[in-house]
């Protein structure tokens, strides 16, 4: 992982090849960076592509290799391409970072439209499902790998008027989970993250500029601030990295306290 001040590495990702979903920006595009800096190779996956080729230029600023695909993660299909293509280029998939995500529908259950529900669900759960059905299998003929899917801290407890997003990121734990079980013996390791409030294009246009708006989210961390993405994605690097190597099935709240009882 890197120091932010000094932009050096502290793993050594070097001839391994990574996949981050949601990878347009905020924690996504951070782990990405994050990854190429430690020198794997890394497919930038969003479904908004011309974001996602900024993520890209930035890494090859850098001196990274990276790769921009346009994926829907909600649709088995397009999971399936992303995956092909990541392997069909680098010839290999050794990391995954699970990611993308949407904004909670912000109403209580009776009043949630049905599509909202179904969306928030699509992206935030079924999307990591169809990820790591593509990933892993892959990763096993390949020796093995490491898989980081994103819950949330609303993933640990309730959030009134965020149903779907809360249910779907209690249903990333479990499936983690039960992955994690399922795949340890054929050397994949996959574990979850449960960030806080971190700063991206989802939490700023939520927050809308608003100074106001944006200390009373930082008051609900102990920590008394917002995170930057970097140090979520630090963590996520961590969990990927042999450092991590014993890790498997874990919860890893990265909230700034957000959870503690």
């Amino acid at each position: 992982m890197s120091d932010k001040r000094s932009g050096m590495a502290k793993h050594d990702f070097s001839g391994r090849v990574a996949l981050v979903t949601g990878a347009a920006g905020g924690i996504g595009r951070a782990t990405a960076i994050e990854l190429a800096r430690a020198g794997a190779k890394v497919a930038v996956a969003d479904i908004d592509l011309e974001p996602a080729k900024r993520t890209v230029e930035l890494i090859e600023d850098a001196g990274g290799t990276a790769l921009a695909i346009h994926v829907d993660v909600a649709n088995s299909a397009s999971v399936a391409a992303m995956v092909a293509k990541t392997v069909d280029t680098w010839g290999r998939l050794d990391f995954a970072h699970n990611n993308a995500g949407v904004m909670g529908g912000a109403r209580p259950v009776v009043e949630m439209p049905d599509e909202v529900w179904l969306r928030g669900i699509a992206v935030m759960l079924t999307g990591v499902f169809y990820c790591m059905k593509h990933e892993i299998p892959v990763m096993i003929r390949g020796g093995g790998g490491a898989i980081v899917n994103t819950s949330s801290g609303a993933g640990l407890i309730g959030v009134p008027n965020q149903a779907d997003y809360v249910a779907a990121k209690h249903g990333v734990i479990g499936l983690t989970k039960s992955a994690a079980l399922e795949n340890i013996t054929k050397n994949v390791r996959i574990n979850s993250i449960c960030p806080g409030t971190a700063r991206s294009r989802m939490v700023d246009g939520w927050l809308q500029g608003s100074q106001e708006a944006e200390q009373q989210v930082a008051n609900l961390h102990p920590i008394g601030r917002i995170a930057e993405p970097e140090e979520i994605a630090r963590a996520v690097c961590w969990l990927l990295s042999d450092d991590a190597s014993f890790v498997v099935g874990a919860t890893i709240a990265a909230d700034g306290g957000y959870t503690v009882p």
